[in-house]
């Protein structure tokens, strides 16, 4: 393992040594370093020109600063960095890169968490149903998300979702048919996804048809779009349904010891919600303390696993701790919409909360609760712009990856053998179906991290995108190579990671050093 680390290590400090060779003496012949210059009537031009001459470096041959630039650069393998200068803002290069990573990891991390998680959801589905009419419409969607531009996907967003649905707030009013439209698509998506014969098909149709339009109906009907809350009633009736759905999918209903872990877990927070709501209004939060109220929460789901015990005591904890996990999360997303007033009203919003533009608000002051719902409400339209995107694509990796493992023979013993469909599809079948996701996951966060331009650049995402994008047009060469080299590394890594998610998925593989 050691020298193959050692191996790919040196096998990419070559690689990249070669490519940021090459890419600076290619964008050092064709950027324009005198742009801002060349329309001037200033009477002492000549001197200008020199003076940027000086400023750059550029009598000396591009080869020569390179190898400048690389010593530079390999300073921060002592902690010495020094990628140059953004000669146009006047800025140090090594400035720049925090706030624009930060804001980079932030925007790929909610989109890509979201996209994996649906996607692997919806296409598990559709493999299972393959062929019904589910499985068809989420082809079509898949195929039409997967096809359509991200530039266009972005500028939608900015009018339906941000503007338009600003004016919707409002004034929240939707006329019957469009409630009773969409009643019947929910209607029809379940029945379809949950699949059945016609005896169970129909009550599906009709029962999630009616909690949509119960829901649509009570959200408009009480204004909660403008004051949204869950109130202990919401987290306690999500966490309950939680823990039985996760219940479900982890060991199955038939597990006792498991559904009453669930459930009790699920009791324990709707006992700690009132103190919880006291420790928020007393005490200054801050994601540290999120942490540790979390690492807390999953312990107290790990214990009372243990202690229901069974067959097999970790079993229960697993499914205690995944209890705890999403119950956390319910809280937290509650005490959030606590603030939705405050933060809605606030004269820096002004009653637009959705924003089109930037990574925060300018000149708004709150507390954790209200600059968190600020970072959401900036998230949102290009998260969603980035999920839409992506999700087609983990959706059609899982269904096409999941049906070549449901027809193998190991499925068909597991089948034969008498073990519930639920064992077969989760256990047996799943695992290995995540093995292409292994190689396409992490290449696909790194392409996001280094390539998220156009979504950053339209929503103006202070982020690694939109730093690439003003550097060429600035004609700044060392952003634009501290770039490249971010990227190129992560690549790498990605790669690395790839390699170990296939070991770690597939015991058959493993790394012949």
């Amino acid at each position: 393992m050691i020298r193959f680390l050692l191996r790919r290590t040196l096998s990419t400090a070559l690689v990249l040594l070669v490519v940021t060779f090459v890419l600076y003496l290619l964008l050092d012949y064709t950027l324009d370093y005198f742009f801002d210059l060349r329309q001037s009537t200033a009477p002492n031009i000549g001197q200008l020109y020199e003076a940027r001459a000086q400023l750059l470096d550029l009598d000396t041959p591009a080869v020569v600063r390179y190898f400048q630039w690389l010593a530079g650069a390999s300073g921060c393998l002592v902690g010495m960095c020094d990628l140059g200068t953004a000669w146009y803002l006047g800025q140090d290069v090594t400035s720049q890169l925090p706030g624009a990573i930060v804001n980079t990891i932030k925007l790929v991390t909610a989109a890509t968490v979201f996209a994996i998680v649906i996607g692997v959801f919806i296409g598990l589905v559709s493999a299972i149903r393959q062929y019904t009419g589910f499985d068809y419409f989420i082809t079509f969607l898949s195929f039409l998300m997967y096809s359509l531009p991200v530039f266009w996907v972005a500028v939608l967003l900015k009018q339906y979702g941000a503007i338009e649905f600003n004016n919707f707030l409002a004034d929240p009013t939707v006329g019957w048919g469009t409630i009773i439209t969409v009643s019947l698509v929910s209607g029809l998506l379940w029945m379809g996804a949950l699949g059945g014969s016609s005896r169970r098909r129909i009550p599906v149709f009709i029962g999630a048809a009616v909690v949509t339009f119960a829901v649509v109906w009570f959200i408009l009907a009480t204004g909660w779009l403008n004051s949204p809350s869950l109130g202990i009633v919401g987290v306690g009736l999500t966490g309950l349904a939680a823990a039985v759905v996760l219940t479900y999918l982890s060991t199955g209903l038939g597990n006792r010891r498991a559904l009453w872990t669930s459930l009790t877990v699920a009791v324990v927070g709707i006992g700690l919600y009132m103190p919880l709501q006291n420790l928020f209004w007393y005490v200054e939060m801050s994601w540290l303390w999120m942490l540790l109220l979390l690492v807390v929460a999953i312990g107290i789901g790990l214990a009372v696993g243990l202690a229901f015990r069974g067959r097999d005591p970790w079993v229960s904890a697993r499914t205690g701790a995944l209890v705890a996990a999403v119950m956390s999360f319910f809280v937290f997303v509650d005490r959030v919409f606590q603030g939705w007033g405050e933060y809605s009203r606030h004269p820096a919003i002004n009653g637009r909360p959705i924003a089109t533009i930037g990574a925060e608000t300018p000149n708004l002051a709150g507390d954790f609760w209200v600059t968190n719902l600020d970072s959401f409400t900036h998230l949102l339209l290009p998260s969603i712009a980035l999920i839409l995107i992506s999700l087609a694509s983990y959706t059609r990796y899982t269904r096409g990856s999941m049906l070549e493992v449901l027809g193998q023979d190991y499925i068909r013993t597991a089948r034969a053998k008498g073990l519930p469909e639920r064992t077969v599809v989760m256990r047996h079948a799943l695992r290995n179906a995540l093995l292409p996701l292994a190689s396409v996951v992490p290449v696909d966060i790194i392409t996001m991290i280094g390539g998220a331009v156009i979504t950053e650049t339209i929503f103006g995402w202070s982020g690694m995108g939109k730093l690439f994008i003003d550097s060429m047009n600035r004609n700044e060469l060392d952003p634009i190579m501290a770039y490249i080299v971010i990227t190129g590394l992560l690549a790498v890594v990605a790669n690395l990671v790839a390699d170990f998610l296939y070991a770690v998925l597939d015991p058959r593989i493993r790394v012949n050093a």
